[in-house]
């Protein structure tokens, strides 16, 4: 049964200005180290930060609750074999998950040249 949705969209130049302003700072508020080793290589790292950043968005959104009661560190998305994103949760975010009986995190990814987008749906 689905327990949450939350859908999130993020203008790139938007992470692309706080990236110049601020730099490897809002990477690393946003990102966990392993997102961080995967978003150093990425061909275009203000895509690849806009699509995590929405997906956070996204999943705090499904949750319920929105980033505050939870953060950006408690959720890392990362890519499978073939691309496909893969949602770990941490910290407030796995409690949450826990207490409401949430299995399954299912998310998807999209960019285009200015926008990025994410969609996720929580469900037990």
């Amino acid at each position: 049964m689905i327990r949450g949705i939350g859908t999130d969209i993020v203008a790139i130049a938007r992470i692309e200005r706080a990236l110049a302003r601020h730099g490897a700072r809002f990477a690393a508020r946003i990102l966990r180290p392993e997102e961080l080793t995967a978003f150093g290589s990425a061909a275009r790292p203000a895509a690849w930060l806009a699509k995590r950043f929405a997906a956070k968005e996204a999943l705090g959104k499904a949750l319920g609750t929105g980033i505050g009661a939870v953060s950006w560190q408690d959720f890392s998305v990362l890519s499978a074999s073939g691309g496909v994103p893969v949602v770990r949760c941490h910290g407030r975010a796995r409690q949450l998950l826990a207490q409401r009986d949430i299995i399954d995190i299912w998310i998807s990814l999209s960019d285009e040249r200015d926008y990025a987008l994410a969609f996720a749906v929580l469900s037990d």
